[in-house]
């Protein structure tokens, strides 16, 4: 029987981050069973905890070239590579104290957290190891972009890299996951970026910290002032960045990953629709049963059904961002082909139905009115929607974020802002007018 694992004593490490180029320190510590991954903000009051799951997921920074845990005053940054190691390793419970916003780039890889966490030693504990394994198959789109998993006995990673640079063109990779294949053939693999792609990056607020000692920067002749592990060691790295945002999961997967030119923005739509899937079959394990006390948070699906009395398939959010309630609320609904709607709107051109992206969002500016002590046990009927407009289409892949904010809110009735975003940019907006009554 396998069983948990964690450190034998406390190590430290320090560096730069690659985005924000802050020097942190971070020390690593022992955590019992069943503790999880727990990063704590030394630098702020009160010393903050984030706990590394998907729930914690940092919506805004997420998917820009990196992966981000916990809310706008505590957060942390580019945490792939840590939690890539932390996997490679079995590490299941861990404290990581850390006096900034962002994990160290290192040398761009998860080399130096690696050799540190040995040193300290891998220590196992009386609890039984915990894994999911894939119920069946899931395939997400995203432009040209794909990430796909089918049940295996393993955890298994298949990528194909397809650049269309001279240097790095087309590369494929399938390897196992374990602990021999991380160490001899990923840990290492570091972090890369075209240097046609440098402005762009810089313009985004992001490489501050990239220099040629933490990034691969590859020219039009080559890798800049560097040379490669690894022949392919671009497809070795973005196989690294997959299993480091795969275990936000809170436990190990066994599964056949199978990539192509995917990178954060996708991995994490596949982290959300497992943790979905993994509820469906196993349950979400503590359900929330009174949320009245919630002033601002997150819900996940279960915690939605809680207060909504909609269920599949006409449930329509997936996850609450952010609450304050009967004021703001921010929620998501994670598209895939799967979506039933789809089948029939249209065939072969699917479009999420335009009073559907309405439903949604009335369904989060349900949830925010529903929050409200004085308003549980109620339920809220949809009375009119004013002023909508549909400016782009949504489709299989998108990860629709729903926003409403309160304008007015009495005993009875109530009334929201709405509002639909696709990768930032509004795709439905409308005033909706809602009646509180009596279930």
């Amino acid at each position: 029987m396998e069983r948990q694992r964690t450190i034998e004593k406390e190590v430290s490490l320090s560096g730069k981050g690659i985005h924000t180029a802050s020097r942190v320190n971070i020390k690593f510590k022992p955590a019992e069973e069943n503790t999880g991954i727990v990063f704590i903000r030394t630098d702020l009051k009160d010393k903050p905890s984030i706990k590394a799951e998907v729930n914690s997921l940092f919506i805004p920074l997420s998917g820009r070239r990196h992966t981000s845990v916990g809310n706008e005053t505590a957060n942390i940054q580019t945490i792939e590579h840590l939690m890539a190691v932390l996997c490679g390793l079995g590490i299941d419970n861990i404290y990581i104290e850390i006096d900034g916003n962002e994990i160290p780039a290192m040398d761009g890889s998860g080399k130096d957290f690696y050799d540190t966490l040995l040193k300290a030693g891998i220590k196992e504990q009386s609890e039984k190891k915990q894994y999911y394994a894939i119920r069946e198959p899931i395939i997400i789109e995203e432009n040209d972009a794909t990430l796909a998993v089918f049940p295996a006995e393993v955890f298994k990673i298949s990528y194909t890299l397809d650049y269309k640079h001279p240097l790095i063109k087309t590369q494929f990779l399938s390897l196992e996951i374990n602990e021999q294949n991380f160490r001899d053939e990923l840990v290492s693999a570091r972090t890369f970026c075209l240097e046609e792609e440098a402005k762009s990056v810089l313009d985004l607020g992001l490489g501050k910290g990239a220099d040629y000692s933490n990034t691969l920067v590859v020219g039009k002749d080559g890798v800049i002032n560097n040379t490669l592990r690894f022949e392919d060691e671009f497809v070795r790295h973005k196989i690294l960045d997959l299993i480091g945002d795969l275990y936000l999961l809170g436990l190990p997967i066994k599964g056949h990953f199978i990539g192509l030119r995917s990178g954060h923005s996708l991995n994490l739509k596949m982290l959300n629709r497992i943790k979905l899937q993994k509820e469906r079959y196993l349950g979400a394990g503590v359900i929330a049963k009174d949320v009245s006390n919630l002033s601002e948070g997150q819900l996940d699906r279960q915690q939605i059904m809680e207060i909504l009395p909609h269920r599949d398939p006409f449930l329509f959010v997936d996850k609450i961002l952010k609450l304050e309630k009967g004021k703001y609320a921010l929620g998501v609904k994670y598209l895939t082909n799967d979506d039933y709607f789809f089948k029939g709107h249209f065939p072969g051109r699917p479009i999420m139905p335009g009073v559907l992206i309405i439903e949604a969002m009335a369904q989060v500016g349900g949830v925010m009115m529903l929050s409200l002590p004085e308003n549980r046990g109620k339920l809220a009927y949809f009375l009119a929607c004013n002023d909508a407009k549909f400016r782009k289409t949504v489709l299989p892949g998108d990860e629709l974020i729903l926003e409403v904010e309160t304008l007015k809110l009495k005993s009875k009735t109530g009334s929201v802002k709405a509002t639909a975003y696709v990768q930032g940019k509004v795709v439905a907006e409308a005033e909706l007018v809602f009646a509180l009554v009596e279930s």
